[in-house]
């Protein structure tokens, strides 16, 4: 949000009092719920290994909520193949988000993810989607915490960056999670069988649990969507 107007409605929310009304909601009593509290709403996703379980939740309960999926142009061919195909099983409108094309050529050009990761991900992912948020009041997206120690620590709702952040599905286990998607039988992302449990670019993604094969052998943990 970049309006003095925008950052007041944001400023306007009583947190404590989502948080703790929807602390005892399912999450799709969660997201049906928000959309009495909310107008100007924006969803967003991945398309990784827990990207199916949000998405579904939306398809069983019939709401029609455009997905924004960030187009890096550094993305696994599985990644890609797994969003069209998600896209055709939810009938998804999807809206890409692509980074700055004379930017984006300058990581490719000096392979920026290997000496700058942070700079990496502020041009293709983090920038791009800061000019998207304008214009609206609220943002969900599918953390979770058993993923990290920083997503441990967040809350159903949260300000960050002068949006409201809604976290629907951020108190499902892994287990949970798991057992949702075997029972209504739902595609997992291709790569999950071979050891990717959390995808991102392909350059800074190798197999590992949790989030551990993203942007391994660094400190980095978080792309900066989500700080």
């Amino acid at each position: 949000m970049s309006s003095l107007l925008e950052q007041k409605i944001a400023e306007s929310v009583d947190l404590e009092f989502l948080n703790k009304k929807y602390r005892t909601m399912t999450p799709e009593e969660r997201i049906r719920e928000v959309y009495y509290e909310f107008d100007r709403i924006l969803l967003s996703s991945s398309f990784g290994t827990t990207a199916v379980f949000q998405l579904h939740l939306f398809y069983k309960q019939q709401i029609i909520q455009p997905v924004h999926f960030i187009d890096t142009t550094f993305h696994f061919e599985e990644t890609l193949a797994y969003r069209n195909q998600l896209q055709q099983l939810f009938d998804l409108e999807i809206i890409d988000i692509k980074p700055d094309t004379e930017w984006n050529k300058i990581t490719h050009e000096a392979e920026l993810w290997k000496i700058d990761p942070d700079h990496c991900c502020s041009i293709n992912k983090v920038k791009p989607f800061e000019k998207i948020k304008e214009g609206y009041d609220l943002w969900i997206s599918g953390l979770m915490r058993w993923q990290s120690s920083h997503r441990e620590q967040l809350n159903i709702f949260e300000k960050r960056k002068g949006i409201i952040k809604f976290y629907p599905i951020l108190d499902v286990s892994e287990k949970q999670a798991r057992n949702y998607i075997k029972k209504y039988e739902l595609p997992v992302h291709p790569l999950k069988p071979l050891g990717y449990e959390s995808i991102g670019c392909i350059h800074c993604t190798l197999k590992g649990k949790k989030r551990k094969g993203r942007w391994a052998k660094t400190i980095k943990t978080e792309c900066g969507l989500h700080l």
